[in-house]
């Protein structure tokens, strides 16, 4: 392992580099992309929220079969499946749980006590000393440039990030709006001892998505994404007739619940899926405008791990320089 890039993360983890691909609905729910980066280095995550247990069982076999390396499944603990998908998780032996969108009280008892390393995701600094107080062994701190479900709060990357490490001793795991190793390396100066990132990973071929999505994201720049369900729970994804027919409504004073019917009509299986990027959820975050090309999952890895060396070692010069300006 580079020392430059080992933290209490790598360590806890077992795994070569600060390094996460974020659990997304769809374009992880498989096995060839978490195994794919779990193999290079960082932490792999299938994401079991749209997955039908028989299916996640399989994909966890598979991720096995692919590499030795560790890796993770991310349980939203709000879905309905969520205790079959944890029964899975400790029945397979998966070393690592990454839970969210819900507390852990009800479930880490029975999780650790399996051996199994529990990162949970809070939206606030509050949430992640009550995760911390729970007993989990580290917390992802996500901001709102993320795509998919970022924090209702609206708090920015920089922020979020800073105020959690501030706020628990656990290790912070960061994440939002990060597409290359520049941002990873700002994240690690913030405190963070990894790195979360989705979208860079969406665009990638093993990610599980129909090609209309991974066209639509390739094309976007970093002002096409807009949050839609503010008040309940934010989604943000790239705008297109489905994000303007919820504008209209919104413009014309039409009633909540009728706006969030509208909001809920749209899916992310309608684009993941099925290809409709004109009416359903295309989830990408703010950094999709940072990304111009598909590349394999070990090829993103690489290039991530020497861009973050590159700015550690700028950042490292830049710290000499001034050391030697310094009046003796």
């Amino acid at each position: 392992m580079r020392e430059c890039l080992r933290t209490r993360v790598t360590d806890l983890l077992g795994i070569r580099y600060p390094i996460l691909q974020a659990g997304m609905s769809w374009a992880s729910s498989n096995a060839e992309l978490p195994a794919a980066v779990s193999a290079a280095g960082g932490l792999g995550v299938i994401a079991a929220g749209p997955m039908y247990p028989d299916d996640l069982r399989a994909a966890v076999r598979r991720v096995r079969d692919l590499t030795a390396a560790p890796f993770a499944v991310n349980v939203p603990l709000y879905n309905k499946r969520a205790d079959a998908f944890l029964q899975i998780v400790l029945d397979e032996k998966v070393p690592i749980l990454v839970a969210s969108q819900g507390g852990p009280g009800k479930h880490i008892a029975r999780v650790k006590d399996a051996g199994v390393t529990w990162l949970h995701v809070a939206a606030s600094p509050v949430h992640a000393a009550k995760a911390e107080a729970a007993g989990v062994d580290a917390v992802i701190a996500v901001g709102a440039e993320a795509g998919g479900h970022p924090p209702p709060d609206e708090v920015g990357t920089l922020v979020v990030v800073r105020a959690v490490v501030g706020a628990v001793c656990v290790p912070v795991i960061g994440g939002g709006g990060v597409a290359d190793g520049a941002g990873i390396a700002a994240l690690l100066s913030l405190g963070a001892e990894g790195v979360q990132l989705g979208t860079r990973f969406l665009l990638t071929p093993e990610a599980r998505l129909h090609p209309a999505y991974k066209e639509r994201a390739l094309a976007a720049a970093i002002d096409d994404t807009t949050l839609v369900g503010r008040g309940r729970l934010p989604v943000r994804v790239l705008r297109n007739a489905f994000t303007q027919a919820v504008a209209a409504a919104q413009a014309d004073g039409r009633p909540a619940a009728e706006i969030a019917a509208l909001a809920e009509a749209a899916t992310l299986k309608m684009a993941a899926h099925d290809g409709d990027v004109a009416h359903g959820k295309v989830e990408v975050g703010q950094s999709v405008g940072l990304i111009h090309e598909i590349l394999p999952a070990a090829e993103v890895m690489r290039r991530l791990v020497a861009e973050t060396e590159a700015a550690i070692a700028r950042l490292t010069r830049m710290s000499s320089a001034a050391t030697m300006a310094e009046p003796a």
